[in-house]
């Protein structure tokens, strides 16, 4: 299979382009020649078949020879709000989150979060998860990289929403004795999820109380207690199979 790869910029049938400097290294490391294949996308819809016609010390040339008519996404539009885990664990996050089809991750800091970012060192980390979801959505065979947000505060973000959602429905990872499991939605997946889910020992009562006043609806994946990191992917992974189901 060719290695693929997302470029931000405007794509045509026919078009010669040079690669940008990190698209181009990749290609240097693979060790690609003239005429060898590549496929572009850039998340305006299917993916562009191409070859290389140049490899220079720095930079690549590649010619757009054809566009594909494809689509990788999920039917629903997940889009997930986490209060960060920490260490390394967000990057693993992300990657799979894309793998699994989230469109957007809005990063969050909350009552109980262990990663604090703020300022240069949070866009730092943002522009870092962004490339981290490229290159999964690369990987994968997505058509689509998800957009990585601004850290933000959770309270200011739950505030900066409509008390109900327009476009969809809002859901919270619960432990409360009134969430409703995930099956309770088998047959009838709304066209946009936005799922919050809290860091290492998960929302305080306040912030639950604050996210239910925003719409967002309990949800139960069980009785087990999954972490950080765990808990949004297994929620992701269970929407693809209700996804499946309903086709």
């Amino acid at each position: 299979m060719p290695p693929r790869l997302y470029l931000d910029a405007p794509l045509q049938d026919g078009a010669e382009l040079t690669l940008p400097a990190d698209a181009s290294r990749h290609i240097q490391v693979l060790r690609l020649q003239p005429g060898n294949a590549v496929t572009l996308f850039n998340g305006q819809g299917g993916e562009w078949t191409a070859s290389v016609t140049r490899m220079g010390r720095q930079d690549v040339d590649v010619r757009i020879e054809a566009h594909q008519a494809c689509s990788r996404e999920l039917p629903v539009a997940v889009s997930l709000a986490l209060g960060m885990p920490a260490n390394e664990r967000m990057d693993a996050l992300i990657e799979k989150a894309t793998e699994l089809g989230a469109v957007a991750v809005q990063p969050l800091h909350s009552a109980r979060s262990v990663l604090r970012l703020q300022g240069e060192r949070a866009e730092r980390r943002r522009s870092h998860w962004q490339g981290v979801a490229q290159a999964a959505a690369e990987q994968s065979g997505r058509t689509t990289v998800p957009q990585i947000t601004p850290v933000q505060n959770l309270a200011d973000w739950l505030g900066s929403l409509s008390p109900e959602a327009a476009d969809g429905e809002r859901w919270l990872l619960s432990f409360a004795p009134d969430a409703r499991p995930l099956s309770a939605w088998a047959g009838r997946l709304p066209q946009h999820i936005t799922l919050l889910s809290g860091p290492e020992g998960g929302l305080d009562p306040k912030e639950e109380a604050l996210a239910r006043s925003r719409g967002f609806v309990p949800l139960s994946l069980g009785p087990r207690v999954l972490r950080a990191d765990t808990a949004p992917l297994a929620t992701l992974a269970g929407i693809s199979v209700l996804c499946t189901v309903n086709l």
